[in-house]
């Protein structure tokens, strides 16, 4: 995984509530995922957003993939 992908994920307390978001804007790291997963493109997504980067998305896809990584633990 490209790790400086990550840092184009800012967390700031006074911003969408304090969730994850793509460089400081008012784009939450969520709503990229629900567009994905609804079927939108890559360019079909910064042709919405013309301030997003296709490395700003794939950002969002990798920070996804960290958040999901961690083991499950089950006690019976």
């Amino acid at each position: 995984m490209n790790l400086l992908l990550l840092e184009r994920i800012t967390l700031e307390a006074g911003k969408c509530g304090g969730r994850p978001c793509i460089r400081g804007k008012r784009m939450r790291v969520c709503d990229l995922l629900e567009l994905l997963s609804s079927g939108a493109t890559i360019d079909e997504i910064i042709a919405d957003h013309p301030t997003l980067e296709r490395d700003d998305i794939l950002a969002a896809i990798a920070y996804a993939a960290v958040q999901t990584s961690h083991a499950v633990v089950r006690v019976a």
